[in-house]
C-alpha cells in the first residue's frame, strides 16, 4: 500500500514554515503595533475626556508622537508598505525619549522643570489607584510601554523583510480584517466605558 501523504492547509504549512511564535510574532508585528498605539491612543483620551485629567505639557508631547502612529500602522497594513518602520520609528523612539524623562520625572528620579503649565508634568494621577508593587505604573510608563512595544515590533518588521509580509490574496484579506477590527474594537470599548462613567 503506497504512503499518503496528510493534507494540510496552506496556512498550516506557512506557519510550520514560519518557525512556531517567532513566525507568528513576525507576521503579526504590524498588527501588535498598531494594537499598543489604538490602545495608548484610546486610553489617553479615556484619561482626558472622561476622567477629567488634565494632561500635562509632556503629556501633549507624547500625544503628538503616539496619535499619527494609528493612522500611519493602519495606512502602512492596509498598502502592504514594505517600509513602513522608517515612517513609524522616528515618532516611535522620539516618543519613547519623551517618556522616559517624563516618567523619571513623575518618579522623581530626576527634578522638573521651574516653568510649567497649567498642570506639573510631575503629578501622578495613579498612586490613588494602584498602590503596593504596582505603584511604579505610571501614565508616562504606560505611554512608555507603548512606544517601546511599537519600536519592538517594527524593528522586528525591519528586520524580517519580506517574511513579515503577508501573502497577496487570501493572507492579505486576513490581514485587512485584523486591522479593521483592531481599530474598531479599542474605540468601542472606550466609548462604552465612557458612557458608563
Amino acid at each position: 500500500m503506497p504512503y499518503i501523504e496528510p493534507r494540510t492547509r496552506p496556512d498550516e504549512a506557512e506557519d510550520i514554515e514560519s518557525g512556531g511564535i517567532i513566525g507568528l510574532l513576525t507576521i503579526s508585528c504590524r498588527h501588535i503595533a498598531l494594537i499598543a498605539a489604538m490602545i495608548a491612543t484610546c486610553g489617553s483620551l479615556f484619561f482626558s475626556e472622561v476622567l477629567k485629567w488634565l494632561p500635562c505639557e509632556l503629556c501633549w508631547y507624547q500625544r503628538i508622537f503616539m496619535y499619527p502612529l494609528t493612522a500611519i500602522l493602519a495606512v502602512g497594513i492596509l498598502k502592504r508598505d514594505p517600509k513602513l518602520h522608517w515612517y513609524v520609528l522616528p515618532l516611535s523612539l522620539t516618543g519613547s525619549v519623551v517618556s522616559t524623562y517624563h516618567y523619571l520625572e513623575v518618579m522623581k528620579i530626576i527634578s522638573g522643570s521651574p516653568c510649567t503649565g497649567l498642570v506639573p508634568c510631575s503629578v501622578d494621577y495613579l498612586t490613588p489607584i494602584l498602590t503596593g508593587p504596582l505603584s511604579f505604573i505610571k501614565i508616562p510608563f504606560l505611554a512608555l510601554f507603548a512606544f517601546m512595544t511599537i519600536n519592538v515590533m517594527m524593528a522586528n518588521f525591519a528586520l524580517a523583510g519580506d517574511e513579515a509580509m503577508p501573502r497577496p490574496g487570501r493572507g492579505q484579506t486576513w490581514a485587512n480584517r485584523w486591522m479593521v477590527g483592531i481599530v474598531v474594537v479599542p474605540v468601542l470599548v472606550t466609548l462604552v466605558l465612557a458612557d458608563l462613567m
